[in-house]
Formats: C-alpha cells, structure tokens, sequence
C-alpha cells in the first residue's frame, strides 16, 4: 500500500516530463513572429525581420535565426545589423498559458552593425528607439500597463558576442574603421534608469578596446547623448595601420590609452594619460628611441563635435612641454589649433625624440647637454600638422661631429685646423643656436639661423630640409678671435683660399671687413657637405672694391677666387 502513493507520484513525473518534451510539438513557435517583429520594430523605431523561431523548453528561451534591423533612411538602405542568430531567453508561463512573450535577457552572436557619422554631429544609431521611448513619455499609463514597444525593451541582460562593427563617415571616401571581436554585457536596460556595461574588442591597428561603466537614461531624442560615465583602456594602437592618417604624413608608432570620460549628453569629459613608443611625427623625421607620455584633460562638445585640450602636459624623461588648445573632429581628418610650449628642455632627454620631428643629427654623432626653449603654434589637420615658431639651444655639444671634416676647401683655414670646440677636434660645441622653424609634410623651413660656436664665431642664414632629409642652406661665418685673425693673415699671406678669404673678408686686418666667409650646405642630415660660396664671395669683394681699382681688393679677390675654381678671372 505504501508503494501506491509513490508510484502514483513517479507516474505523474513521468506524464509532466513527456508534456515538457512534448511542448515544442505543440507551441509553433513562428507564431510568435509578427508579434516579435512589431514588438522589436516599435522599441527600436526600425524596420525589424526575422527567420525561423525555435522553442527550447529545458533552457527557456526563443533562438531566432537571420535576424536584420534597417538603418536610418537618411544615412543608408543597407541593414543597420544583421545577425545570424539571436536567443531572447523568455518567461516560460505567460508564454505557454497566456502565448505572451516576456523577454528576460537577449544573446546576439556574431552580429555585424554598420555606424555612420554625418557631418552634423548625428549617428545612424541616434534616432534608435526614439519613437518607443517618445511613446512612453507621452503615455505613462499605458507604459506601466505594458505598451508593446517599452516592454520590448526592458531587457534584463543584452550579450553581444564575437561581433563586428565598421565606423565610417558619412559622404566620405575615407577608409572605415573596423572593431572586430566585440563583446558586450548591459543589464537592466531601460529609459528611465542608469545601466552598467562593459565592452571588449580589438580595434584599428590591432588595438585592445577596454570601456566599462553605467549609461543612461537613455535619450529619448537622440541616443548618442545618452549620458555615460566609464574608464577607456586602449593597448597597442599602431597608428600607421588605423586607417585615421593618410600614409604619406609620416605618422605612426605604438600607442596606449588610459582615461576616464564622463557625458551629461552635452558636453564630455575626459582625463587620463597617453603612452607613445616609437613615435614619429613627422614625414622628414624617423622613429623615436625613446617613449613619450602625456598627462591630458579636455572638454568636448558632443553636438558641434568640437573641444578644447585644457592640459597637455608632454613628458620626454625629465623633459616637459605643455600643449593646449582647440580640435574639431567634424572636420575630416581632426583639425587642431593648439600651442606648444617648453621651457628649458635637457637635450640629453630629448636627444632620442628629435628625430620623430624630423631632427636628425649627422651619422655617427649625438647631442649632449645644454637645454632646449621653444614656443611653437600647431596647427592644421593632424595628418598634415604645421609646427612654427621660434626655438633656442643652448650650451650643447655634438659630439662626434666634426665641423672641420666637413669645412672642404674650408678646412685649411688657419686657425680652424686644430683645437677643440667649434674648430677642429672630434666635437662641435654649440654655445647658443636659434632660429624660427616651420615643419609641414614637405620639410622643414629654417629661417634666422643664428649659431655661436666657441673658437670660430657666429654663423648665420636660412635653409630647408626636405621630406626625405636633403639641405640646402646658404650660410656666413662670422669668424671671432683667433679664428678671424688668421683668416686675415691667411689674405696677408697669399694663396689661392688664403687670397680669395683674406681679400673677401679686408686682409690682414684681424677682423675682416664683415662680410663673413659665405657657404653652402648641402647633402643630407645624415652627412651633411659644407662648400664654399664663391660667388657670394666674388660678390662681396666687388661690392667692397675700389671704383676703377685694377690691382687692388677686387682684383685680389677675382685672382684667388679663378684659382679656388680651377679657371682664370681676368679683373675688369
């Protein structure tokens, strides 16, 4: 007898497991697809479809197969997303006693959405849900007695795995950004309250994605305002293969992010710190040897798409520089308007971050010592940046440099033929150098060059450096002490350089006439070539001759100046 209650219990097990396995013979599931496809178009403002629907009782939940959302008609007629597969898990009673399907959670995988900027600062994805959340503020009865499209989008938990996500801006030829491997986690979505999340995936230029936080409540105008606080963590962006920069800037190196950003849906903010190894920036310049930080902080304005960097605290080493000023992303590329300024640089810092800006010192040789001043204004689109301004060096030394190796005929200049410092020796000592510099993509522009080297004097002039390192200055040297001296011994004393020199620069005087002895640089910044100007020379000296004098100065100078060129000059 006591068997008989237990049998009959096992026996009613038995017919509820065979029902349960039996539901999904009983309950077609396609049923359910017009009202899923109006509940999901309603919350989403968007034309929704779906393929089949299957049941799956054990797990409760609803898998949906081809699933596609269309886009806003104003950006594009290509889906907004497409899907594969879709599982909505699903309260199992309401939907077998009353057929109304409750969405708990929502799992999307391996979807694919497109999102596109437009020049007014709106996203495809703005108007997203607007019409549910525009339903619901107008009728709030309605809503708490479930109106299709807010009950579609109370979703408990929304997954997106291994998807795929292509930024591209509207009307433009631009290559789009692509986010592969994204996953996403949010819960408790709503428009009426914040929501967390946390999202992963690996970005333009092999970069690792980071962002976590709460967002919400959502804008019911415009979900790109939505307000958001997180963190952002952004690991080995390789600059040159993003797709943001035009190839032919010269910009590139590694890069990595960490910041916090806060939205209210107007203005965000944003602060955190900027890592660079091998940077370049520069077409004319090569990688850095070493890394460079920067300690930022700036607003943006969400709708004009434009901002300000409020701090930019640039760290080389021990160096420091601070830029700050404007940007405005809703021009293509990002155009900047910004200020750079640095105080008394320690070049030895520096020396391994000059060439990323297109300073390269002669092959073999290095900066040392001394420090570097400059006030430089930024401008221009940031693939093809425009830096001018003034810089001063200060106290340094290019050791293993030798100017007098690369003085050709120059060289045998008394005076500059031994000794140290700016003469001879294995060193070039800079006492001061200054001059007002202007890079772009084309080069580098160097005007009012003023040098003061220890032993020889002061050189002066102009000069570009191009793209790919070639020089072309016109250079004097103003020779001082016993340097200028000699020189003009060297006029008293005869011979062909010796003449030509002493006659250009007033003889035997000790200091010259003033005119300096005019050269020519040339080559590249790896190996430079200094040769003498000889015309400005044969310039010079006329200038300074004696009217109708047929022996004197000018006739000195054009004798020795034919014989420094290999050809005769008949004085006229």
């Amino acid at each position: 007898m006591k068997k008989k209650p237990l049998m009959i219990i096992g026996g009613i097990v038995v017919v509820l497991f065979l029902i349960v396995l039996a539901l999904p013979l009983f309950i077609n599931a396609n049923q359910f697809k017009p009202t899923l496809e109006t509940q999901l178009a309603a919350a989403l403002g968007r034309q929704v479809g779906i393929g089949d629907i299957s049941l799956s009782i054990f797990s409760g939940g609803v898998t949906v197969s081809d699933v596609s959302i269309a886009d806003d008609p104003a950006f594009s007629k290509s889906p907004f997303l497409t899907t594969k597969s879709l599982n909505a898990g699903v309260e199992l009673l309401p939907l077998i006693f009353s057929k109304k399907l409750e969405v708990r959670s929502l799992t999307v995988k391996d979807p694919e959405v497109n999102l596109i900027h437009a020049v007014n600062g709106t996203w495809n994805y703005s108007s997203l849900g607007g019409s549910a959340a525009k339903s619901s503020t107008k009728n709030p009865a309605s809503s708490a007695g479930g109106a299709p499209g807010t009950e579609a989008l109370n979703v408990g938990k929304l997954s997106i795995e291994n998807g795929k996500i292509i930024v591209s801006a509207a009307g433009s030829g631009a290559k789009p950004s692509i986010y592969q491997n994204v996953d996403l986690e949010a819960s408790d979505l709503s428009y009426t309250s914040q929501f967390p999340f946390k999202l992963t995936a690996t970005g333009p230029g092999n970069s690792a994605l980071k962002l976590e936080g709460k967002a919400g409540p959502m804008n019911s105008s415009d979900a790109s305002l939505t307000p958001l606080s997180a963190t952002v963590e952004v690991q080995h962006l390789d600059l040159a293969n993003t797709g943001f920069l035009d190839a032919s800037s010269g910009i590139g190196g590694v890069v990595d992010f960490k910041g916090d950003l806060s939205s209210d849906g107007s203005q965000m903010n944003s602060k955190g710190t900027v890592k660079a190894t091998k940077l370049k920036i520069s077409a004319a310049g090569a990688p850095s040897s070493v890394p460079l930080s920067v300690d930022y902080a700036t607003t943006y304005a969400l709708k004009s798409q434009s901002g300000n960097l409020n701090q930019g605290d640039i760290h080389i080493g021990n160096a420091l520089a601070r830029l700050n000023g404007a940007y405005n992303t809703a021009l293509e590329p990002t155009k900047v308007d910004m200020r750079l300024n640095a105080q008394a640089m320690p070049v030895t810092d520096l020396e391994g971050f000059l060439p990323a800006v297109g300073v390269v010192v002669p092959s073999g040789s290095k900066l040392q010592g001394g420090s570097l001043t400059a006030n430089l204004t930024v401008t221009g689109p940031v693939d093809k940046l425009v830096v001018s301004g003034p810089i001063n060096l200060s106290n340094a030394k290019l050791a293993g440099f030798s100017l007098k190796s690369k003085l050709g005929a120059l060289g045998s200049i008394p005076g500059l033929s031994g000794g140290g410092g700016g003469g001879g020796g294995s060193d070039t000592d800079i006492e001061t150098l200054s001059a007002t510099v202007r890079n772009d993509p084309s080069g580098t522009k160097i005007d009012n060059l003023d040098l003061v080297m220890p032993s020889l004097g002061t050189v002066t002039g102009n000069g570009t450096v191009s793209a790919a390192g070639q020089l072309n200055f016109k250079m004097v040297a103003n020779l001082s002490g016993a340097a200028g001296a000699l020189t003009g011994a060297a006029g008293a004393g005869g011979g062909k350089l010796g003449g030509a020199l002493g006659a250009f620069t007033g003889g035997a005087g000790g200091g010259g006439s003033g005119h300096g002895i005019p050269f020519i640089v040339q080559g590249t910044t790896s190996n430079p070539q200094v040769i003498p100007d000889a015309k400005a020379m044969a310039v010079g000296a006329a200038k300074g001759a004696i009217p109708g004098g047929q022996g004197g100065t000018s006739g000195a100078a054009a004798s020795a100046l034919g014989g420094l060129l290999g050809k005769k000059k008949t004085p006229q």
